[in-house]
């Protein structure tokens, strides 16, 4: 299966098959890797990644508030991923969702809000981060899914929320 990974803004081409339980054949812009992974709780993952040369990382893949969209940590690194991107962005006005009509900022996971950026009556731009929160040792912003304005801010810093609030 091949899909077009969009992190931090970067574009790549990722093809994915099967080889065996647990083992995956990775091919990142062309170049081939194996994967041994193993599922740890909820979000995590352990990778081995090319066993001859092996490199052993700890992956957290949450996913976030639009299809297709995660945050993932890896080295202890925050980053946003979007699957097929470029696709579902053509779709959309100026690299925006599509979205339309009143839009939620929802939690993606159980967290504690660590700084809220746009208040009641701002104007936002689609993809603008809205809400930075802490959850699984890492801080992950919550960005707005499409242009607008701020209707109602129901956190605060040091806020405790709820998957989903």
């Amino acid at each position: 299966m091949t899909f077009e990974v969009e992190v931090n803004g970067r574009s790549r081409s990722v093809a994915v098959e099967a080889a065996g339980p647990g083992r995956f054949r990775v091919t990142i812009d062309g170049q081939v890797h194996l994967v041994d992974a193993a599922r740890i709780g909820e979000f995590g993952l352990s990778l081995m990644i090319d066993g001859n040369q092996p490199a052993s990382r700890e992956a957290q893949v949450v996913p976030c508030a639009g299809p297709g969209e995660t945050l993932v940590w890896i080295d202890g690194r925050t980053m946003a991923a979007a699957v097929d991107g470029r696709r579902r962005r053509r779709k959309g006005d100026e690299g925006g969702s599509g979205a339309e009509g009143v839009q939620s900022v929802v939690a993606p996971m159980p967290g504690l809000i660590v700084r809220v950026n746009a208040e009641v009556g701002d104007q936002v731009h689609a993809g603008q981060g809205l809400v930075v929160m802490e959850a699984m040792k890492m801080e992950n912003e919550l960005r707005a899914q499409a242009a607008g304005r701020v209707k109602a801010v129901l956190v605060a810093p040091g806020a405790v929320v709820e998957k989903g609030q």
